[in-house]
């Protein structure tokens, strides 16, 4: 017994490396099972996130079926749209103790050759769109509160709605789809929006660069330029230059392009007079195209060019007053009008953060023509039936330099009325002087959810055939917090 006992000790320590090796061993093969385990998995979990990459990729790119064959709910429409909020406010101080925005609604031009007796179609909406982005107060403004919601639909459309409030109104600014995957570079865009006519009429104010809208845009086009429902058709063709054609079919409200006089008669010293305009045409009552251009610069260089046209088969005027002793001269004419015009913008993008060295250059021109006829007068009857051609142009040009990191300095220079007439049967009727002015601004963007500005205007206005110079001064800030989409060229 005594000899048995430790030659099991000696034993049990002899063979306890091997269990010990035995254990290890059975651990280290567990490990690689679980290695070999975890590797499969992913590899299986990374080969499915590739198909349903490849078949979203094949949805977006294929042609569209018929609507009837898609799929009741798609990944992308699991209502999620990116929302935006955009604050948009300034202190504004001018010298006509806060006249300055009425002025400009009153410059010498052919929509202001006479004062208008009745309401105009679009004219209530000019004035509350006015209040809505750039009414102006001597003091602190809030000129918008802007909702931007965008999202894609599904495999065959995306859609954009933009609202803007004001402390007393809510305005549905945009609402409309695009189409997606159409074949040979094709895009419908149908609801209500601005039309791609020129460079700036696109653009919402705090893409602006500047705090108030080019004159040449206001006085021939209004305050936000060209903006209706309709139903717009643009082509990408493959060419070696970047080339975009577009037409457009609008419903027809604009108030510089498309004014109708709302009622079709007048009192004068308690005499009725009826007006033999015509009854409101059905839409579209305006029509657009252009074209866009842009040649290849290199990486830090881009250039655009633009050609368009807008023409309304119908526009109606009443020039007179009830109340004016001199009713027996009031008239109405009735016509179409039409526009031409040219955009160019050219960009340097600096390699320099924060936007140093950057450099933008951009023009545009815009000539405007209303072809009227005399359709009645007070007391010229001799006048009925002649024709009236009011002409009147605008153009602006402006440069952007940052010369520092996230500083930014802007110089404008923007005129209405250089070509400013009426004429009728061949003769010059009349024609006023052209106004003009000068704006500097300086912009500081913190980052790039916020803008502060500091703006100083000086104008030469001419106002029923006197000229008047006024002063305007902004300090402006935008701020923006949410998803918002990249803005386009």
């Amino acid at each position: 017994m005594k000899k048995t006992l430790p030659l099991a000790i000696t034993l049990a320590l002899g063979l306890s490396p091997v269990f010990v090796a035995a254990t290890d061993m059975d651990n280290i093969q567990q490990q690689i099972q679980q290695l070999k385990s975890d590797y499969e998995n992913r590899i299986q979990a990374l080969e499915q996130q590739l198909t349903q990459m490849q078949q979203d990729k094949a949805a977006v790119v294929a042609p569209a079926a018929p609507v009837a064959a898609a799929p009741a709910k798609s990944r992308a429409s699991n209502f999620n749209p990116k929302i935006s909020v955009i604050l948009d406010g300034s202190y504004y101080h001018d010298n006509k103790k806060g006249g300055v925005p009425e002025m400009l609604e009153e410059l010498d031009g052919i929509h202001n050759a006479h004062n208008h007796g009745h309401e105009e179609e679009g004219h209530e909406d000019e004035d509350e769109h006015a209040h809505a982005h750039g009414g102006l107060d001597q003091g602190f403004n809030l000129h918008s509160v802007e909702m931007v919601l965008s999202a894609s639909v599904d495999p065959y459309f995306d859609a954009f709605t933009q609202l803007v409030f004001t402390e007393d109104s809510v305005e549905v600014e945009e609402a409309y789809f695009l189409s997606r995957g159409l074949p040979a570079g094709l895009q419908v865009k149908g609801g209500k929006f601005f039309s791609d006519i020129g460079y700036v009429n696109k653009q919402h104010p705090h893409q602006w660069d500047f705090s108030n809208q080019n004159l040449a845009y206001n006085s021939l086009l209004g305050g936000h330029g060209l903006g209706d429902l309709g139903l717009q058709l643009s082509w990408l063709p493959e060419w070696p230059v970047y080339t975009r054609l577009g037409i457009e079919a609008f419903q027809g409200r604009n108030e510089k392009m498309n004014s109708l006089v709302d009622e079709h008669h007048y009192d004068f010293e308690d005499e009725e007079y009826e007006l033999p305009l015509e009854e409101k045409k059905s839409g579209p009552r305006m029509w657009t195209a252009f074209a866009k251009f842009s040649p290849e610069l290199g990486h830090n260089h881009a250039l655009q060019g633009g050609l368009f046209y807008v023409y309304s088969n119908q526009i109606q005027e009443f020039h007179g007053d009830d109340e004016d002793d001199a009713g027996d001269q009031s008239h109405a004419l009735e016509g179409n009008s039409w526009l031409l015009g040219t955009d160019w913008v050219y960009k340097y993008d600096n390699p320099a953060a924060y936007g140093k060295g950057d450099f933008r250059l951009q023009a545009e021109y815009l000539y405007q023509v209303k072809d009227l006829d005399v359709v009645y007068h007070g007391s010229k009857a001799a006048a009925v039936g002649q024709d009236r051609r009011f002409t009147q142009d605008g153009l602006y040009l402006q440069a952007s330099y940052g010369f520092a990191p996230r500083w930014e300095v802007g110089l404008r220079y923007d005129a209405t009325g250089l070509i400013n007439k009426k004429e009728g049967n061949g003769q010059l009727l009349d024609e006023w002087d052209s106004s003009d002015r000068w704006t500097a601004g300086l912009s500081f963007r913190p980052t790039e959810f916020s803008l502060l500005r500091a703006q100083f205007t000086r104008g030469n206005y001419s106002i029923g055939g006197e000229t008047e110079t006024a002063n305007q001064f902004w300090l402006q800030y935008q701020l923006s917090f949410g998803e918002h989409g990249a803005h386009s060229f």
